[in-house]
């Protein structure tokens, strides 16, 4: 069965109104917890857009590794945050942290974009081509920003199309049983759905849908570790 494929449009609507709920956080929030992470709402925007940077750089080689991470250096500011290789200078305050954010989509907006669809890259729930990316980075950037806002009443309910397009892309044992939204919540362990126990470990499924090895000879990604409570890169 043909499925309509998450695009580099997709990622940058989902940034573009991520940015337009995160513009109304209070000054005096940023610094509490994110929803249930234990990181702050500022760490979990400076780690979103970290995410989208990683995800743009493992796309920028000729020939991507297979078996690792771009080698960025990933450091903490404090025990128990974010495991960073970008981080955004907190003397420019909130505005500065959002303009990380946007330019770090932009990134991988762009590279989505103009990468060839047989590339292939490394990424530790499967080795994925750039649409994969793409979904990965509209999974991040949709599920971080309810972590900000939980608790606000900012009002955070994504497009229920582009919800769709990145469970089937990265989620095929998602419930249908209810609304995307929700699904997708639930398939990253922030909700609960009638009759299905919340997740406490969960992945998701990056490799292409289509089993392709792209255009280098693929390696074995093998089994991968279960995600617990967060995204990763």
């Amino acid at each position: 069965m043909s499925r309509t494929k998450v695009s580099a449009d997709d990622l940058d609507a989902a940034v573009r109104l991520s940015l337009g709920v995160l513009r109304q956080v209070p000054a005096g929030a940023w610094r509490d917890r994110a929803g249930s992470l234990q990181w702050d709402r500022w760490e979990t925007v400076e780690h979103l857009g970290d995410d989208l940077f990683s995800y743009a750089v493992q796309l920028g080689p000729s020939a991507p590794p297979r078996d690792r991470e771009m080698p960025f250096l990933w450091w903490p500011r404090r025990e128990g945050g974010p495991f960073n290789a970008v981080h955004a200078d907190p003397d420019a305050g909130p505005d500065g942290l959002l303009l990380t954010l946007e330019a770090a989509g932009a990134l991988l907006v762009a590279m989505v974009r103009t990468a060839s669809p047989g590339l292939r890259s490394y990424h530790v729930f499967g080795v994925s081509d750039p649409e994969g990316f793409a979904a990965m980075g509209v999974v991040e950037t949709l599920v971080h920003t309810h972590d900000v806002t939980d608790g606000l009443g900012l009002a955070w309910d994504p497009p229920a199309g582009l919800c769709a397009k990145v469970l089937d892309r990265l989620f095929p044992d998602a419930p249908t049983d209810t609304d995307p939204w929700t699904g997708l919540l639930w398939c990253t362990g922030r909700a609960d759905v009638p009759g299905r126990a919340r997740l406490d470990r969960w992945r998701w499924h990056g490799t292409p849908r289509d089993g392709s090895v792209g255009e280098f000879e693929a390696d074995d990604a093998g089994d991968q570790p279960e995600q617990q409570g967060d995204l990763e890169r």
